[in-house]
């Protein structure tokens, strides 16, 4: 590794190979040659004298490229897809004069583009249902255990540690959903020529546009796309990236609600993500657990919410057919959303595989709450037994605010049991009174909820990927 030029933190700390190499200069060149050889194979379908050997001679040549040549060739004439016309010429002399034929850069560019984005999206997807998957199974282990629900970050309710998990879940699922759309709207640029005219192919095929239109239909099978867009300038609208990134941003903010979460439980002592055994938490308070990787997953969240912007003003400030003001941004911030989501998801896969649970830590902060929130029925035991309603509800409001004051302002436990076991108002003993103390009693249908969830919602979609469901990463983040 070279230490005296930037690197980006994607290659190095973050993002998998596999997605990497997505958005790799070999992958986008293999698929400019993939490009070329599927249209010649068009244009020789409608007639064009472009022969069996020609094609043959390309496909030859598909994946060896022969980088130095083109590299060379650039430095000459500073024009990439051009270097490459050039260097692929060279290693096929016998098709020289018909690759490319008719097409302007953003054939293979933008074509290229859209390939590699639906090859990104595929990839997260996968990653995104795995972290269902491990969710999944923790949701379904913890749907009965009790804990405190908040609202305003005060204590609320309570609910259960398997019901908050759906909540994460059901964020997920909507990018799910959301990705699923993206990709299966995605439509190649196609050949359109160099403004979207097709003037180019209507001077090659002599005027006639159901060969042109044949043509690119056959391209957009060959690429295995079912839909080229209907009209474009140059290039494809740049609204594509933005409702992409846009997709990848939503992942952003549901990775960061569960980090977030996830930073607060730990803080609480309730949950904690994973911590090796050789970890170091801290180079000064060797006893310090930080929740780093929920940390990481917030700090790259970020950078992908605010990512989105660039396609945006992008889309906003093309003129006309187009403008090259688009492509210095786009090739840096549309790769580094992509990289940015498959980190977060990486790590996710990491913490969600091992998220650890305290029980006893979490009744404990149940019960110092519990009576408060139990003072409902313990006024109607109380009602039940003959009292006056409104005035146990007035005595159990001045018990409540004395009790919460001696928490807070004292530092002394929750008294809030024995204050009404001492006014004969309420006519009830302390085993009455504990009685309703149940937690499992205060979490309505969490549970049931959880299971009708993971029946009806996240069910469907491990078995419409059941590789992706199964796989657990084993990601160094």
């Amino acid at each position: 590794m070279a230490h005296d030029k930037y690197i980006s933190p994607f290659e190095t700390r973050y993002a998998s190979g596999e997605m990497q190499y997505i958005f790799s200069e070999d992958n986008k060149f293999r698929t400019w040659r993939r490009l070329w050889i599927a249209l010649a194979r068009a244009e020789q379908a409608q007639g064009l004298p472009i022969t069996d050997a020609q094609i043959a001679e390309l496909e030859a040549h598909a994946d060896d490229i022969n980088y130095e040549d083109a590299v060379r060739r650039e430095k000459e004439c500073r024009h990439d897809v051009m270097s490459h016309v050039y260097a692929y010429g060279l290693q096929c002399p016998g098709a020289k004069g018909i690759i490319h034929l008719g097409a302007t850069s953003c054939y293979v560019g933008d074509n290229t583009d859209v390939i590699v984005m639906r090859q990104g999206l595929e990839l997260v997807q996968k990653k995104l249902v795995g972290v269902l998957a491990l969710l999944a199974k923790f949701a379904a282990q913890y749907k009965d255990l009790p804990c405190l629900a908040y609202t305003h970050g005060q204590p609320a309710q309570l609910t259960t540690v398997g019901k908050r998990a759906t909540l994460w879940m059901n964020e997920l699922y909507m990018d799910w959903e959301e990705l699923r759309h993206r990709t299966a709207g995605l439509a190649l640029r196609g050949a359109k020529g160099t403004t979207g005219t097709q003037a180019s192919f209507m001077e090659l095929f002599e005027g006639d546009e159901q060969k042109i239109r044949a043509m690119e239909a056959d391209i957009t099978a060959q690429l295995g796309f079912d839909r080229v867009v209907p009209v474009s300038g140059q290039t494809y609208s740049r609204k594509v990236d933005f409702q992409v990134l846009s997709a990848l941003s939503g992942i952003g903010q549901s990775a960061m609600k569960l980090a977030t979460d996830l930073r607060l439980l730990a803080n609480f002592k309730e949950m904690e993500e994973p911590f090796e055994k050789n970890q170091i938490g801290s180079s000064a308070m060797p006893y310090k657990r930080n929740p780093m990787r929920s940390e990481r997953v917030c700090a790259l969240a970020r950078y992908l919410m605010v990512d989105v912007l660039n396609p945006a003003f992008t889309a906003g400030t093309q003129w006309f057919e187009r403008t090259l003001d688009d492509s210095a941004n786009k090739r840096i911030a549309v790769a580094e959303a992509f990289l940015a989501a498959d980190s977060i998801l990486n790590i996710l896969l990491n913490v969600c595989d091992g998220l650890v649970v305290y029980p006893k830590v979490i009744r404990a902060r149940v019960m110092a709450e519990l009576p408060f929130m139990a003072t409902e029925t313990i006024l109607m035991k109380a009602v039940k037994k003959g009292g006056d309603r409104q005035e146990l509800h007035e005595r159990l409001r001045r018990h409540a605010v004395a009790a919460a004051a001696q928490v807070k302002e004292e530092g002394l436990p929750n008294d809030m049991i024995r204050r009404v076991e001492a006014d004969p108002a309420f006519g009830l003993s302390r085993e009455e009174i504990e009685a309703e103390l149940r937690p499992e009693a205060f979490t309505g249908r969490s549970a049931r909820q959880v299971e009708e969830f993971l029946e009806t919602v996240i069910a469907p979609v491990l078995a419409a990927h059941p590789e992706a469901a199964a796989q657990h990463a084993e990601l160094s983040v």
